[in-house]
């Protein structure tokens, strides 16, 4: 079948469809003083095509909890339903069939694999899932992220902007039904950053992606429809926009 570049026109959260129910997630960690709780009790749903900011001090288990929901760590208690896969009882290779198929990652750091171009660190994840044809979605994306001209450079000879760009190309080209985005933004000046986040944002109105995204800065958590506030490893808020 061959793979759908067009990007669907912006799309409301369905409160029908759960991307995400989160129940009772509990992380503990054994250390030489003993163990140490960093989540606990955490519960919360998220629908299909929310946007949702996760907050909090450095150290509340943010990255912690955006690891659990995406599959990469396993919960000590609790359970993960991501697009109605139980994530907490699936073993790894489970869960990352989950991923590959799901799930789109934005880390601060980019992530892109520097022996690759920008155009094969997007076609990366389309190989990995079999797809038939690689580049065209890949080009198409680019393209649309700006970086038309800039296929074949390596990470090494794009700013940290369009590294940043390239990183969302590849999170969006899978079409994920939820794109997990850890501090996107971190280690990018303000206005760079800034032109990341609107960039982001018009990607995921336009694919209709759920968006959960894991950030300490105010300004870009109140872009999101709800805000959900850990502290100490506990969920202390869940605020949201009325639909």
């Amino acid at each position: 079948m061959p793979h759908n570049i067009a990007m669907h026109t912006s799309a409301q959260p369905d409160p029908q469809r759960l991307a995400l129910q989160v129940s009772e997630l509990g992380k503990r960690v054994s250390l030489p003083s003993g163990a140490l709780t960093i989540l606990e009790g955490v519960g919360f749903s998220i629908a299909a095509g929310d946007t949702v900011a996760i907050i909090g001090a450095s150290g509340s288990g943010k990255s912690t909890l955006l690891s659990l929901m995406a599959g990469l760590d396993t919960p000590t208690t609790g359970s993960v339903l991501l697009d109605g896969e139980p994530l907490s009882s699936l073993d790894e290779d489970g869960r990352a069939r989950v991923r590959g198929e799901k799930v789109g990652f934005v880390f601060q750091s980019f992530q892109l694999l520097p022996s690759l171009t920008a155009l094969e660190n997007v076609m990366l994840p389309l190989e990995l899932r079999g797809d038939a044809d690689v580049e065209t979605p890949a080009r198409a994306i680019l393209d649309k992220v700006g970086l038309g001209e800039r296929l074949g450079h390596y990470p090494r000879q794009l700013s940290g902007g369009e590294q940043q760009r390239v990183a969302l190309a590849r999170a969006f080209v899978t079409r994920p039904a939820v794109l997990f985005a850890d501090e996107p933004t971190g280690n990018l000046d303000t206005a760079t950053g800034q032109s990341i986040v609107e960039l982001l944002f018009s990607l995921n109105a336009d694919a209709g992606t759920t968006l959960v995204l894991v950030t300490h800065d105010e300004h870009l958590a109140a872009r999101c429809g709800r805000r959900l506030r850990l502290d100490g490893g506990r969920l202390v808020t869940g605020q949201g926009k009325p639909s």
